[in-house]
Formats: C-alpha cells, sequence, structure tokens
C-alpha cells in the first residue's frame, strides 16, 4: 500500500511541476494533464499548484503509512 502512496504521489508532483513550468516557460509539453481538460480553461496555474501540493500531501502520508 506504501508504493501506491508514493506512486500517486511522485505522479502527481510531476504533473503539477511539469505544469507549472509549461505555463511559465513552454517547457514540458507531454506533462499537460491540465491542459487537456477543458473545464480548467483559465485555472491552469491554479490546479498546478494544487496537484503540486496534493502530491507533496500523498508523499508525506505515505511515510506514516505502517508496513507490515
Amino acid at each position: 500500500m506504501k508504493k501506491i502512496f508514493e506512486v500517486a504521489g511522485v505522479l502527481l508532483l510531476i504533473q503539477g511541476v511539469g505544469g507549472l513550468l509549461h505555463e511559465a516557460f513552454d517547457w514540458f509539453p507531454l506533462t499537460g494533464l491540465v491542459t487537456r481538460l477543458g473545464f480548467l480553461d483559465g485555472y491552469e496555474i491554479f490546479s498546478d499548484i494544487v496537484l503540486t501540493v496534493t502530491g507533496l500531501a500523498v508523499l508525506i502520508a505515505s511515510d506514516r503509512v505502517s508496513v507490515r
């Protein structure tokens, strides 16, 4: 279960940071999950920040999950 949380956290973090870099510098065109969702038009930066913070939170929470 810990590995699932770690993988999910890393994927969210990569999407968030990659989306921020794409919006700021036009880099990383392949990490545009947010740009492909039409209902987030105009909220790309905010949603990328939310993805980044959520990814960090999931990674921190994955450290607290006990392995049996």
